[in-house]
């Protein structure tokens, strides 16, 4: 009886690692080729270019006085 319990624990953890191995891919570069006078805030104050790139954001912290953390371009390509 405990093997089958210790055979099911590897079987769930494995199978619950490799939905972990796939990377966050992030956005196309050219989606945030964004004029900074068109920026629209995705942040907050003192948001980190890793929480921004995790909420589906752009961020670009070289041009003062715009949002550092902004949204996209809409991307119009259709992908399957």
């Amino acid at each position: 009886m405990e093997a089958r319990v210790l055979w099911l624990l590897v079987v769930v953890l494995v199978l619950g690692s490799s939905s972990l191995a796939v990377a966050y891919q992030g956005l196309a570069t050219n989606l945030c080729e964004v004029p900074p006078k068109d920026r629209v805030d995705c942040g907050y104050p003192e948001i980190t270019s890793e929480q921004c790139v995790n909420r589906g954001c752009c961020f670009d912290s070289s041009i003062h006085g715009v949002p550092w953390c902004f949204k996209p371009l809409q991307d119009t390509e259709c992908r399957f």
